[in-house]
């Protein structure tokens, strides 16, 4: 079979320069639809799948599920765990015992200003040998009444980043809070909270108990050592659970919302198929006269269907091409707001393999039909064609 040279479509889209700029706009803003959605999907995921480490054990109240805000735990929790458990990780004779006070309460960048919610951990200095991941990326360790923010804190707020530099200030909790530093925690959920000593947000919120004690254990280590100390001390009512398995649960606690997220680009690329379906057909019905022609003077109708299927697969490959740079240098790395945090939307390879593949499928599906439809009808009728 003789097939059409690639050039003889590239003449036909240049010929219809308005239809095919308007086609090629359509395919663009579907594929970048579908990316924004998949990096969506990837970044929540990846927040959450970066934020556990194996070897760190969350103690906290019994039966607070996942409710780390509502849990609380006897100041001494952290010294007993620490001094009952052998599998502590420990260095130069300090355990890698983290207490930690962790709760959600508004936030202002001025005392009479709009409060934002978010989430504030108070912590000691030991909580930088268990959460391995945080790095003061600016600034310093707070010291009294200060705070340092996490990179992604501004997002989960609400406020500008101008508002946040180091050396202003923040009120929560009825008080003045100077900025001390910036933190980042490789992508984790951690770089959406401000963090502040423990003692000083123990002393605003009047209160002299703990959220939870985070653990390091040792390589030898296992979690039931931690998890025996918990059903041991009945007085105490602890729980233990792996910080990966904490965040996994949350992770099924989000499922809904990746399924609706899924379902969005789904209808996303429906829409896109019935639009490119009726632009193709438009296209293609205004060169009946054509194609009748192409067949008169010896091409085969496969020929032309695959001339058709070329010309819809360069609109639209081009339109991939254009939404995933547009991808990559606006959205991704947009940071978004929800109830554990804030994360970052992720244009990766895997978002850039479903955007890319939505777009190559629009140009077959949107082309193939119409050309089969067209060329089915007979030579002599398509050739009377107007």
């Amino acid at each position: 079979m003789s097939l059409l040279p690639w050039e003889y479509g590239i003449r036909n889209l240049l010929r219809r320069p308005l239809r095919s700029g308007l086609t090629l706009l359509g395919l663009t803003t579907v594929v970048l639809l579908v990316l924004v959605v998949v990096g969506f999907i990837r970044g929540l995921e990846r927040a959450l799948a970066v934020s556990g480490d194996p070897r760190t054990v969350i103690v906290f109240s019994l039966g607070m599920g996942e409710n780390l805000e509502y849990s609380s735990v006897p100041m001494r929790t952290s010294d007993l765990v620490a001094a009952s458990i052998v599998g502590v990780q420990e260095r130069h004779g300090k355990k890698f015992a983290s207490p930690e006070l962790y709760l959600g309460t508004q936030i202002r960048t001025s005392p009479d200003g709009h409060p934002g919610m978010g989430l504030v951990r108070g912590v000691t200095p030991s909580a930088l040998l268990v959460h391995s991941n945080i790095e003061i990326v600016a600034g310093e360790w707070p010291r009294s009444n200060e705070l340092m923010i996490g990179r992604l804190a501004t997002t989960k707020i609400g406020v500008a980043e101008e508002e946040t530099r180091i050396g202003q200030s923040l009120w929560l909790e009825g008080r003045e809070w100077r900025i001390s530093g910036v933190f980042a925690a490789a992508g984790a959920v951690f770089e959406s909270e401000v963090w502040c000593r423990l003692d000083d947000l123990q002393q605003a919120m009047k209160r002299q108990d703990l959220s939870l004690v985070a653990l390091t254990l040792a390589p030898n280590a296992e979690f039931q050592d931690v998890d025996l100390f918990c059903k041991e001390r009945l007085d105490l009512e602890l729980q233990a659970v792996s910080q990966i398995d904490y965040f996994k649960s949350l992770q099924k606690d989000y499922a809904p919302v990746r399924l609706l997220a899924w379902l969005v680009a789904i209808l996303i690329f429906a829409a896109g198929v019935f639009a490119g379906l009726n632009t193709m057909y438009g296209a293609v019905v205004g060169r009946v006269r054509e194609l009748a022609t192409l067949q008169t003077i010896g091409f085969q109708r496969r020929a032309a269907i695959v001339s058709i299927v070329q010309e819809g697969t360069m609109l639209a490959v081009t339109a991939s091409l254009i939404a995933s740079v547009l991808a990559i240098c606006i959205v991704n790395g947009s940071a978004m707001r929800f109830t554990m945090g804030a994360f970052e939307l992720q244009i990766d390879g895997i978002a850039l393999l479903y955007g890319c593949g939505t777009g190559l499928a629009l140009g077959i599906l949107g082309s193939l039909p119409p050309a089969i439809r067209i060329l089915r009808l007979p030579v002599v009728d398509g050739l009377k064609a107007v």
